[in-house]
Parts: C-alpha cells; sequence; structure tokens
C-alpha cells in the first residue's frame, strides 16, 4: 500500500470537507448553482497561478508531464460528464426532490464511482474492499439522514442518482489521465466546469452576487476544490479509483468534524455512529494486501519515477540524472509476483 498516495486521498477529502461549512455560509448570500460555479472557477484561477509558480520551486528534472492528444478525449469525457451533465441533473433533481432525500442519494456518488471502475473499467477488487467501500458508503449515508427519504417524485431522486453517475464517470475517467500534470487537469477542469455552472446558474434565473461574495467563494473552490483534486488525481495514480473515492468518501464527515470545531455544532450519536463506519472502512483499506502472480504487458509512456522495480530502464546522456526524473521510457513485459493495487503500472485482467 502507497501510505502517501493514502495521505494525499484522505487531504483531498479533508479540504473539500474543510471547504463545507465555507460554502454552508455562503449558501445564504449565493444560489447553489451559481455558487458551484464561482467555486469551480476559484478552483481553476487559483490553480493556474500555482502551475506556473511550481516550476520555480521543482527541479526540472521531475517535472510533470503535460496532456497529450491521446488523453484529450478523456478529459473531454470527464469534463462532459463531471462539469455538465452532473449539475445539470442535479439541478433538475433538485427542483423535484426534498432536501432530506436529495442529501441521502447525493451519498451514492461514492457507490457509483467503485461500481464503475469494478464493473466498467475492470479495476480489481476483492470482498474485503467492498465491504470497506459499502462501510464508508453506509457512513456517509447516516451522516446525510436528516428525516425520512419520500418517494412521492420518483423522477427527482432518479435525476439525482444520474448525476452521481456522471460524477463517477468523470473519476473514472479522469484516472485515465492521471499520469498527466495534476495542475494542468484541474486547471481545464476548472476553466471548463466554473463558467458552465455560472451560466446554468443565469439560465435558471440567478442573480449575480456581490463581489465580496464571489471572491470568498472563489476562495474556497481554491482550496477546497482546486487543492483537493489536485491531491485526488495525483492518489488516482497510485491507488486506482475506486480505493481512492473511498478514502474520499471519508469527506463529508471531516466536514462535520470541522463544523463542530469551526462553528461549535454538537456532537451527535449520529456522528459518532457514521465515524465508526468509515473508521471501519478506511481500516479495511488501509490493511488490505493483494498480491499474486501477474504479468505486465508492454508499455511506453512519460511520468515523474525513480528506478524502482518497475523501472529498470537504461538512461541515454539526454536524459536527466538524479530522482524522480521525467522522461518518456519503455517498460518491458515482466512477470512476476508482489503486494500491489491497482495504479497505473498494475491494470491487468483478473
Amino acid at each position: 500500500m502507497n501510505h502517501t498516495a493514502v495521505f494525499y486521498a484522505l487531504a483531498s477529502a479533508a479540504l473539500f470537507g474543510l471547504s463545507t461549512p465555507a460554502a454552508k455560509h455562503l449558501l445564504a448570500l449565493v444560489d447553489p448553482v451559481m455558487l458551484a460555479g464561482l467555486l469551480y472557477c476559484g478552483a481553476g484561477i487559483g490553480v493556474s497561478i500555482l502551475r506556473r509558480l511550481v516550476p520555480a520551486v521543482r527541479s526540472p528534472a521531475s517535472k510533470e508531464v503535460s496532456l497529450g492528444r491521446k488523453d484529450l478525449p478523456w478529459l473531454a469525457g470527464a469534463i462532459a460528464a463531471g462539469g455538465i451533465a452532473g449539475p445539470i441533473l442535479l439541478m433538475a433533481g433538485l427542483a423535484r426532490t426534498e432536501a432530506t432525500t436529495a442529501s441521502l442519494f447525493l451519498t451514492l456518488e461514492g457507490a457509483s464511482t467503485a461500481l464503475l471502475a469494478w464493473f466498467v473499467f475492470h479495476e480489481n477488487f476483492d470482498r474485503r474492499i467492498a465491504v470497506g467501500m459499502a462501510c464508508l458508503v453506509a457512513g456517509a449515508a447516516i451522516l446525510a439522514w436528516s428525516g425520512t427519504p419520500t418517494m412521492a417524485d420518483a423522477v427527482g431522486p432518479l435525476l439525482i442518482v444520474g448525476a452521481c453517475v456522471m460524477w463517477g464517470l468523470d473519476n473514472n475517467l479522469t484516472r485515465k489521465v492521471s499520469l498527466s500534470d495534476p495542475l494542468q487537469i484541474v486547471e481545464i477542469k476548472g476553466f471548463v466546469a466554473g463558467p458552465i455552472n455560472l451560466t446554468l446558474g443565469i439560465w435558471a434565473g440567478a442573480s449575480l452576487p456581490a463581489l465580496s461574495a464571489s471572491l470568498i467563494g472563489m476562495g474556497v473552490g481554491f482550496v477546497g476544490y482546486g487543492l483537493s483534486l489536485v491531491l485526488f488525481v495525483t492518489a488516482l495514480r497510485h491507488l486506482g479509483t475506486a480505493r481512492t473515492s473511498a478514502y474520499f468518501a471519508t469527506a463529508p464527515f471531516l466536514g462535520a468534524v470541522a463544523a463542530i470545531v469551526a462553528l461549535g455544532e454538537p456532537v451527535t450519536i449520529q456522528l459518532l455512529a457514521a465515524g465508526a463506519f468509515m473508521a471501519t472502512g478506511v481500516w479495511l483499506h488501509l490493511t488490505e494486501r493483494h498480491e499474486h502472480e501477474h504479468l505486465h504487458e508492454p508499455m511506453s509512456h512519460s511520468h515523474p519515477h525513480v528506478h524502482d522495480i518497475h523501472h529498470r530502464h537504461t538512461h541515454r546522456h539526454s536524459e536527466p540524472p538524479g530522482e524522480p526524473h521525467t522522461h518518456p521510457h519503455e517498460h518491458e513485459p515482466i512477470e512476476h509476483s508482489h503486494p500491489h493495487v491497482p495504479d497505473m503500472h498494475h491494470v491487468h485482467r483478473h
């Protein structure tokens, strides 16, 4: 298990969860769809600035790889699913669904991500990982429960489930490009999804918020969406989609804890029960040990790496010294056995 990648995934969840109390306050001043647009715009603008500052402190030898032409269809699909279809379905669903029911159905994003990863994109899993994911989803559902959900109109909840499926598809498609520069990926996502959500808000009749609220919203977006998504994409390349989303599912719990500390909200039995389920789910994932004989097919790509068991290639004089470093390299076929997760070098079928 790559514990650094686990830290990235949990840190991503923490930043997103911490943004929830701030967004809750902003909802008193800004329409929900307009706020989503501001959050994405803040993510795009902030990460764009950060991307241009990072080369000053990062070794040129270990720079991230820019998106290539072959990556664009995957990224376009991710943006179309998560930045366009998801918000539209959510907006239509919220208009037909009570708040208690909507909150409960929104917890299905993690499950949608995992199910798509397992059964459509063929990411490996076993009973332990499935039970862990179920515990995390159950914890999120307990946390979201605020009354008996009503199904007087099934169309609204189905639309919200559709939004969750679109965001799950977004996560799986983003994983396909996760060896590329995470800052560039998030920059493009923010600059596309932000204006689209603002346009949807205006189309739905919302008015532009005050300048102060807009700036605060974009600031929250930079931290809670931009930096969070950069860490999420980085974790994707090392853990795979389902496992990264499992750790990210702790975001509502971390947000609730932040609300207790920052806003003085009470500690409830509901929060403790949710925390117990989520702690169990995280433990099941952290203690996973998946090992078997597997074959690495030949591949060629470029990304920051060290000369570990999967990177034993020779170097040309023109290629950067030291580690980590970045350059195009080839992987020869190799068959061996060791503990692994479905990172970008272990995408074999089971």
